[in-house]
């Protein structure tokens, strides 16, 4: 099942076209895209039934973001090999860095990205991202993935001078600039996946390919962060895990590479679709 945020009316996509939910249900769920996920399970039963009507066009410029307003958005670094040694750091013991990306920085997959002013040294960072659906707290590996409703592509925009500068580096607020946390186009349930924790991503500025990686590099795989952060604290529905990225990133070459007016950032994970970034001054 992929379920789409269509100019903020919760949308199916069947065949690759947009079912009104709200319309085809009769009222029973709301057209407000994040209300979903309390009623996942709910859902699901339902559109699993439904005699559904024709779907409409897609316009992907009228997608958003699938959780457009998640009560909680953790991000976690280093969690690919590659990428920790590219930044000179070792693969964490236990869990990985989080930090968050605050809720204004989430935008839908087809966007302009306004450049921070003076510069900043604006970054990629192509993820996987996972959306939970059920409560999880204390949660078992084995039980892991009947807590997420589906995945999506997420790009981790990152603004590295205010990330890292200070004695107290802004992690959080160098990503989370608006439009720095693009998620879409859609979100997939993880039984649409032959493996959901062996899925490729990629990304590429200008048609150059900066980055190519598989989830199942994951230092932690999606269902060893939600064991490791429900211990910590509840995930709970719709809320946001952006799960790390693989190496290519700008900072990490040799010479450093960043994001400039007119560059267009396309970030893609199989089997669920793509992100288009353009970058304006």
């Amino acid at each position: 099942m992929r379920i789409a945020n269509i100019s903020g009316r919760l949308a199916l996509v069947v065949d690759g076209r947009a079912v009104d939910v709200e319309k085809a249900s009769g009222g029973r769920f709301s057209a407000d895209p994040q209300a979903v996920y309390e009623r996942w399970e709910e859902f699901r039963s339902w559109a699993a039934a439904a005699e559904l009507p024709a779907g409409t066009a897609l316009d992907p410029a009228e997608l958003a973001s699938p959780a457009p307003a998640p009560r909680q958005t953790l991000a976690i670094g280093l969690n690919y090999r590659d990428h920790a040694a590219e930044s000179g750091f070792a693969v964490p013991e236990g869990l990985p860095p989080v930090f968050t990306k605050f809720v204004t920085s989430i935008t839908g997959p087809v966007t302009e990205v306004k450049l921070p002013t003076g510069g900043g040294d604006t970054d990629w960072e192509v993820e996987l991202v996972a959306v939970i659906g059920r409560r999880a707290e204390g949660v078992h590996e084995a039980d892991a993935w009947s807590h997420v409703a589906g995945l999506a592509v997420g790009q981790d925009i990152s603004e590295r001078v205010g990330q890292l500068t200070g004695p107290a580096p802004q992690f959080s607020l160098g990503k989370s600039h608006p439009g720095f946390a693009p998620i879409g186009p859609w979100l997939v349930t993880p039984d649409e996946f032959d493996d959901p924790d062996d899925l490729e991503l990629r990304c590429a500025v200008n048609g150059e390919e900066v980055q190519k990686g598989r989830t199942r590099d994951l230092v932690l795989s999606v269902p060893a962060l939600i064991v490791r952060l429900s211990a910590v604290l509840p995930l709970l529905p719709g809320d946001v895990v952006f799960t790390g990225t693989p190496a290519g990133v700008g900072i990490g070459r040799d010479p450093r590479r960043f994001l400039a007016a007119g560059d267009v950032l396309v970030s893609s994970v199989e089997g669920i679709g793509e992100l288009r970034q353009t970058f304006v001054a």
